[in-house]
């Protein structure tokens, strides 16, 4: 079983930027599809961006197309989220999860196996 770990959230002005970073471990080779979601208090787990396994395949929410950028670095392991323009409206905790042994996964939660404890992103008015 994959564990993963995510980190880079923060407190951030409207306008600012944060790199979210999600690395994997527990297994040797870790080249599935990811994605990143996330949830505000009382609102659902929403899908954010999320790539295949070789990063060549990427896709994302429109409220956050144009502002936000999802990578990968499979040498180590680690998915990243490049938050631009931040909104108060992107306040949420942050998820990063994997679908095993998948190659192309799509943007419904229940297509992902793996997920992290979750890195909170606050962006203050």
């Amino acid at each position: 079983q994959v564990e993963l770990v995510e980190s880079g959230g923060g407190l951030v002005q409207a306008g600012g930027s944060l790199r979210l970073s999600c690395a994997a471990s527990g297994r040797a080779f870790s080249a599935y599809a990811r994605a990143w979601f996330r949830q505000a208090p009382g609102k659902e787990r929403d899908f954010v961006a999320r790539i295949s396994w070789n990063g060549g395949d990427t896709a994302y929410a429109n409220s956050v197309k144009g502002r936000f950028t999802i990578s990968r670095d499979n040498a180590k392991n680690t998915v990243y989220l490049q938050m631009n323009s931040l909104k108060p409206e992107d306040t949420a905790v942050y998820y990063c999860a994997e679908a095993s042994n998948i190659r192309y996964a799509g943007p419904r939660t229940d297509e992902y196996d793996s997920w992290g404890q979750g890195t909170q992103v606050t962006v203050s008015s």
